[in-house]
């Protein structure tokens, strides 16, 4: 299983001073040294955090997958398609959100979707949603064309007791229907070194997509550490 380290909150650092520090470009070294599998970041709309120089040295210098999260819109397509990561998520954007709330509204914006995904496909690059573990989306996401799916963990992740049971098993549903459509199955948000052995247990998935927590531990006791430690973890889960 690959662990992708998402890189946002670093830049989120930075840009608190508009300064130079903490470089996004460095700690993604440091991840790769830790053992990251891939590196994601999200250039959003409004560059709240990550810049565009990030994603043009990042394209330079990552040797591991590099997957580019965003919004299925005429400039980040175009972005895309010059830049030409790796792997392209499209995921929901809201100028207000902290962070992604939710998955992608697949039926109410499938025909926008599936021309975002057509046309970044055009150019050889594999694009994967990002929904919420709902069977009816994932059946909406295979119509679309997407080559692979990142399902929503953060219900799962911010919930306990009963209710936190109630929402493991929607992921473990939504992971076998994707993979029965023969569609490859990752998982993100909310993830951290508590709560990730419960989806690491959930057979046939691709890789885990992980930012926030591995970012705050690294903020304690460093990148390359953080990222080392919840690789440790990950492969410790059969």
């Amino acid at each position: 299983m690959i662990l992708g380290v998402n890189v946002d909150h670093v830049a989120t650092i930075r840009q608190a001073r508009r300064g130079i520090e903490p470089d996004p470009v460095m700690a993604a070294t440091l991840a790769i040294l830790g053992g990251a599998d891939g590196i994601t970041v999200h250039l959003r709309e409004d560059r709240r955090h990550i810049q565009d120089r990030d994603l043009k040295i990042l394209r330079e210098c990552v040797p591991v997958e590099l997957n580019l999260e965003m919004a299925a819109i005429k400039e980040m397509i175009g972005i895309a398609l010059k830049v030409r990561p790796d792997m392209v998520t499209l995921v929901p954007e809201k100028r207000e959100e902290l962070t992604t709330e939710g998955g992608l509204a697949v039926k109410k914006q499938k025909a926008n979707i599936r021309k975002a995904v057509q046309r970044i496909q055009g150019a050889g690059i594999p694009v994967s949603l990002f929904i919420n573990p709902s069977v009816d989306d994932i059946n909406v996401s295979k119509e679309i064309g997407a080559d692979m799916l990142e399902i929503h963990t953060g219900l799962y992740a911010n919930a306990r007791g009963k209710e936190q049971e109630k929402e493991l098993l929607k992921v473990i549903r939504s992971v076998k229907e994707a993979i029965n459509l023969g569609l490859k199955v990752n998982a993100g948000h909310g993830l951290n070194y508590f709560n990730v052995k419960n989806i690491v247990s959930i057979n046939g998935l691709r890789g885990l997509y992980i930012g926030h927590s591995i970012i705050s531990r690294a903020v304690l006791v460093g990148m390359e550490r953080a990222v080392k430690e919840m690789k440790e973890l990950i492969g410790k889960v059969k």
